[in-house]
């Protein structure tokens, strides 16, 4: 993975996007002092089906921050979209066009834009694919002063050409790994952990063991490319 950057935005649809996919990298990033923001495009409102809406929005916002200070991030912002209906466009990428210019990251992270997960070629979410390609795209929107011109001149947000590269967790396609010591990977189970209600509703373990079980699996799956070394990938895409 590339080492040379300070600066770190996260871009993900939901609240846990980025414990399934990027903890145990960002906990090694903050440790050594790189500074990274979590950017929430929806609340997670819809993920819960035994929870209404509004009570589900209100706990998986309060899960994500808790989730972020375990792993050393301690900016986390959301946009409000539509959880389960995040519309691809125009829209989208000004959004986060604007967040990149606040932020100035040198660095993207986001969360598997493909059609599928893995070999076994399971459906990907709508959300994830949408968000996913949107950060690609406005990584250069946030550059160019033509495209949403109303950022620099309605709300002072000048345009950041910084971003060197697109980081992309859960991907089918890796590129990159980041091997990670045992640190990192504990904060990570921990981290996923906090989302306390969503697991409590997705699985019958209690929210540790069942962190622990899915992401130990994960990275000793990858660790058979890496010489036994646990590690997280992400697909790098460079930006010019």
């Amino acid at each position: 993975m590339p080492e040379d950057w300070n600066r770190a935005l996260a871009v993900v649809a939901h609240p846990d996007d980025l414990e399934y996919g990027a903890a145990a990298a960002i906990a090694r990033w903050t440790g050594a002092g790189r500074e990274i923001a979590y950017l929430l495009v929806t609340r997670g409102e819809a993920g819960i089906d035994t929870m209404e809406p509004a009570e589900a929005a209100r706990v998986r916002e309060a899960e994500q921050r808790a989730s972020a200070a375990v792993v050393g991030v301690e900016s986390v912002e959301f946009l409000d979209h539509r959880d389960g209906v995040i519309e691809e466009g125009v829209a989208l990428r000004r959004d986060l066009a604007a967040a990149i210019r606040r932020h100035r990251p040198e660095l993207l992270i986001a969360f598997n834009h493909h059609d599928t997960w893995g070999q076994e070629g399971w459906w990907n979410s709508p959300d994830h694919r949408a968000v996913g390609r949107a950060v690609l795209d406005a990584a250069g929107d946030a550059g160019n002063r033509w495209i949403f011109p109303e950022l620099a001149e309605r709300e002072g947000l000048q345009p950041w050409g910084g971003v060197r590269w697109v980081a992309v967790a859960g991907s089918p396609e890796p590129t990159h790994a980041v091997e990670v010591g045992e640190e990192e990977v504990e904060k990570a189970i921990a981290s996923l952990a906090e989302h306390r209600a969503y697991i409590t509703a997705l699985s019958d373990q209690e929210p540790a063991e069942y962190a622990r079980t899915v992401l130990t699996g994960t990275m000793d799956a990858l660790a058979e490319r890496t010489g036994g070394r646990r590690a997280v990938a992400f697909q790098v895409y460079p930006m010019g």
